[in-house]
């Protein structure tokens, strides 16, 4: 047996020291099979990602954003989500910046909107893969591309617009860049894994910095320069963190409030606000228009907060079928590294991978705020890297040591068993995958304690069971990531996407949660805009501001089929607005018909309007700026994708921006910005801007000056004079009603 540090190792190998094999390439030559292989990843993520895109529904809220910013520079500067620059969506702009950059090169449309989002993804595998391979080689680096292609939820995500993919993207690219400036010791890798930190909090603020605490604390450790040299390399990486992260805030404050949209999610129209309230410690904590605990804003999406959240019903088939046995790796891989010197490598690969996994699931896991599946997404990486890397460690260990000849197998039981209990929620869905699964494993274990201290021709017989073991590892979490471009699984369109079969029973997935094969169904949860009855329904959403209750179909617009806007509204079949072919046949935030599509899943509709009163507001807009003020983004976002002109929203995602007050009102119709703006559907949202003395300062200001549009002036299809813009409630009170007003600069006092 020879040390890991022996330069003529030979047929008995150390738990640190890679078995030979016959036909083994030299260190310095990647064996044949490996670029291969990851090309044979790649496409297989890239048809997972891509097929069938058409056919899914996108969020609507980012897609109207993309479009203002093909629109206006300004509003692709701000992340506005119209063009005339009212108000912004509630994130950093720069995923919107860089779909909006696409959309104007090659026209607007879903797959102009997605193809960078897509590329993006197949990028952050092949950063894993070549971190990876640094560290443990060609067959860790393969098992771990592979494992991050085939996690569910990334596949569902990485076919949506949401910024997610993009986060990612630049948080793998700074821990990939802190690991080479660990091993070289040079300065410039480090800034540029501070950078791509700065840029992901510019993608979805302090989400991005989740993993940085074990970036810099690792790279302190384990870092070969002295310690001085050290504190000072990142002292110069925490300059570069604050100007990649804050350029963008500090520029927003340097525009006049009166010249710049009001921050959407803020309290006070600030980007700062954003930063700590709302994309802050209102993700944490509750509150800041993120719902009050696990079983508001956080729990109707994701199961209550807690330690075990991550396994429950909602979330477990989407991220954790490999977690234990990642968490097992890391374990015992920092175990056979324990004696290493400090600048080891590959103990400082596992703790930053172990600590990036770690920090992510204590943060998603006791989230009291808006907690959404697809957040999970962040862990893949880790996942990924410490199943590839660790799963090797341990597999020599079984080989050349008898202490740790049961680490492997128990791990690799353990996977098994937790992918049945996963695949047996799922009722009724391929119910011949977990025997499968429990069957191959059975072996490959089997296999491998036969095989394992195996030489010459006999080794090939030890890789088939390691290669058996990975398929069983792998069967449960590609069933579910194929069912999301198959139509087969997954659901809530672009709102809330998720991966696989209904197996929870929140807005993330379950009876009425969306989980209806296809993406779509009706099926309530997540989707934007307003339910009957005025209590708003979106996809960020608290318990404030209202949602269904878990169980209760709720897609079905009035008037509509599932996911269909009432009177048939925003129906454009291969146009996306203003005429532009989107080359997809579909809209981006629609599935198929009606304004969100997918039962909601675009991001909803109700309080819109007709394709009829879309043309008499267009038709009488008199040389306005905005079409119609309306009370919420998710309206907004559909009416802005529906017409092509700039919307209103008053009152923001949830309902609880101040961005529209009644001063605001009058100044814009006194000056003829504004002359429609929608008010009922029993008041105008939910939360303080929606419900508050604010907005019913301003409905009754609208309705004592205003002049209701009657259906009769625009409809061709009715002789009622009802003065309604969308189909009403099962209420038959007035104040359940989506009423249009008139108003002219003569109306203000």
């Amino acid at each position: 047996m020879t040390s890991a540090t022996d330069p003529h190792p030979h047929p008995t190998v150390t738990a640190d020291a890679p078995p030979p094999a016959p036909h083994r390439a030299p260190p310095d030559r990647a064996p044949r099979w490996s670029l291969p292989a990851l090309i044979a990843i790649l496409i297989l993520a890239a048809v997972l990602y891509s097929w069938n895109l058409s056919g899914s529904g996108l969020n609507s809220f980012y897609s109207a954003a993309v479009l203002s910013g093909t629109q206006s520079w300004k509003a692709w500067f701000f992340g506005s989500l119209d063009a005339g620059n009212f108000l912004t969506v509630d994130k950093p702009p720069f995923a919107l910046m860089v779909m909006g950059l696409s959309c104007r090169v090659f026209g607007y449309g879903t797959w102009q909107m997605m193809l960078p989002m897509i590329l993006l993804a197949l990028a952050t595998i092949w950063i894993v893969h070549a971190s990876v391979k640094r560290v443990w080689g060609h067959g860790a680096a393969t098992v771990a591309a592979l494992v991050l292609a085939l996690t569910p939820i990334t596949v569902a995500i990485n076919r949506d617009n949401n910024p997610d993919t993009l986060l990612v993207f630049l948080m793998a690219g700074g821990a990939a860049l802190a690991l080479r400036a660990v091993r070289n010791g040079r300065l410039l890798p480090l800034v540029g894994s501070a950078v791509c930190f700065g840029l992901a909090f510019n993608t979805k603020m302090l989400q991005g910095y989740i993993a940085l605490p074990a970036v810099f604390a690792v790279y302190l450790y384990a870092a070969r320069p002295g310690l001085v040299k050290r504190i000072v390399n990142l002292l110069i990486a925490g300059v570069a963190l604050a100007v990649s992260s804050f350029w963008w805030a500090a520029a927003v404050s340097l525009v006049p409030a009166d010249d710049r949209p009001y921050i959407g999610g803020s309290t006070d129209g600030t980007a700062w606000d954003l930063i700590m309230g709302y994309n802050g410690l209102g993700r944490i904590l509750g509150g800041e228009g993120n719902g009050g605990g696990g079983g508001g804003g956080g729990g109707g999406f994701s199961g209550t907060a807690g330690i075990g959240r991550l396994f429950n019903d909602i979330l477990g088939g989407q991220i954790s079928w490999l977690i234990p046995f990642a968490a097992i790796a890391c374990a015992g891989g920092l175990l056979l590294r324990g004696r290493a010197p400090r600048t080891d490598p590959t103990r400082a690969a596992l703790l930053l991978w172990g600590g990036w996994t770690a920090l992510h699931y204590l943060t998603f896991a006791m989230a009291e705020g808006t907690m959404h599946p697809y957040y999970t997404t962040a862990l893949a990486p880790g996942i990924a890297a410490l199943c590839g890397g660790g799963g090797v460690m341990l597999l020599r260990a079984f080989r050349t040591d008898r202490r740790w000849a049961w680490v492997l197998p128990a791990g690799l039981a353990v996977t098994a068993v937790w992918a049945v209990v996963l695949l047996r929620r799922a009722s009724g869905w391929n119910t011949w995958l977990w025997p499968a699964v429990a069957v191959v494993m059975a072996v490959a274990i089997v296999g491998l304690l036969v095989f394992r201290s195996a030489t010459g021709l006999r080794v090939r017989l030890l890789a088939v069971s390691v290669t058996a073991a990975v398929v069983a590892a792998v069967a449960g979490p590609a069933a579910y990531a194929w069912s999301v471009p198959s139509g087969s699984g997954g659901g809530m369109g672009g709102t809330n996407p998720t991966a696989g079969p209904s197996t929870g029973s929140g807005f993330g997935g379950g009876p009425g949660g969306g989980g209806a094969p296809g993406g779509g169904g009706g099926q309530g949860g997540g989707g934007g805009g307003q339910l009957p009855g005025g209590t708003q329904q979106g996809g960020q959403a608290d318990g404030q501001s209202g949602g269904f209750p878990a169980g209760q179909q709720g897609g079905q617009m009035p008037g509509g089929g599932n996911g269909q806007v009432p009177d048939g509204a925003g129906e454009m079949g291969g146009t996306a607005p203003g005429g532009t072919d989107t080359g997809s046949g579909t809209r981006p935030g629609s599935a198929g018909g009606g304004f969100g599509g997918g039962g909601m899943g675009g991001g909803g509709m109700g309080g819109g309007a007709s394709s009829e009163l879309i043309a008499y507001l267009k038709k009488h807009q008199d040389g306005a700026e905005w079409l119609l003020a309306v009370s919420s983004s998710q309206s907004a976002a559909q009416l802005i994708l529906s017409s092509g002109e700039p919307v209103i929203s008053m009152w923001g995602w949830s309902g609880s921006d101040k961005a529209m007050t009644l001063a605001r009102l009058e100044e814009l119709v006194k000056k003829g910005e504004l002359h429609y703006v929608q008010i009922g559907g029993g008041g105008m949202g939910g939360g303080p801007g929606g419900g508050g003395d604010v907005s019913t300062e301003v409905t009754e200001w609208v309705q004592k000056n205003g002049t209701a549009v009657k259906e009769s002036d625009y409809s061709s299809t009715t002789g009622s004079d009802t003065a309604q813009s969308s189909a009403p409630s099962s209420s038959s009170s007035e104040s359940n009603q989506s009423i249009v007003y008139r108003l002219d600069p003569s109306d203000v006092g």
